[in-house]
């Protein structure tokens, strides 16, 4: 009768194992899917659709800026631009070897958050998390700005500790947006961050 048994015992709880584990399967992955899902914090950018950057990309980001900007200066902020302006976007993009201004976008995207990286004294990558810092460390030691200023400078600098930039996915962007640093930066400066 044992030897019936042992076997028995031990495929039922081979059978369990495999049961619970699969169990534990289905939940992180049904976690998973809830978090992906989920709707971003309020009041956080969206996720930028990470790529690598090519260099005709950088220089249509360079070449399309002017005029990119002339339009976009005009709308009010928070507005969706109507068809005519996207209109009016989407050629420009397209003139600068852009599919639509929604590539574009999605290479300035990549860029800024490259940029934001950057130690505007050194012009090396260090993060986005380290340039915060210093950009504290700067406020802080400032001697010119007025308290009221100065707090509410910190307190967006701090905020944005809390919510830390992605990583980087794209090693190479960090090369190509430091070879064209200077011209992003001066066509770029006031979209960082």
């Amino acid at each position: 009768m044992r030897q019936f048994v042992r076997p028995a015992i031990a495929a039922l709880s081979i059978a369990c194992l495999a049961v619970s584990l699969a169990a534990v399967t289905t939940d992180s992955a049904l976690a998973q899917a809830k978090q992906q899902m989920a709707p971003a914090p309020q009041g956080a950018p969206p996720a930028v659709k990470q790529m690598a950057l090519t260099e005709k990309q950088v220089q249509g980001v360079l070449a399309a800026q002017k005029d990119m900007d002339a339009i976009t200066d005009k709308l009010p902020d928070n507005v969706k631009p109507d068809a005519k302006v996207t209109a009016q976007l989407d050629a420009v993009a397209k003139k600068n070897g852009f599919a639509s201004y929604d590539q574009y976008n999605d290479v300035l995207d990549n860029i800024s958050l490259v940029l934001g990286g950057f130690d505007p004294a050194s012009k090396k990558y260090v993060g986005a998390e380290a340039v915060i810092k210093a950009q504290i460390a700067e406020v802080q030691a400032d001697k010119k700005m007025s308290p009221k200023d100065k707090k509410e400078a910190l307190a967006d600098l701090n905020e944005s500790l809390k919510t830390p930039a992605p990583v980087v996915e794209n090693k190479g962007n960090i090369d190509l947006v430091g070879k064209y640093y200077d011209k992003l930066s001066e066509a770029l400066g006031g979209q960082q961050q």
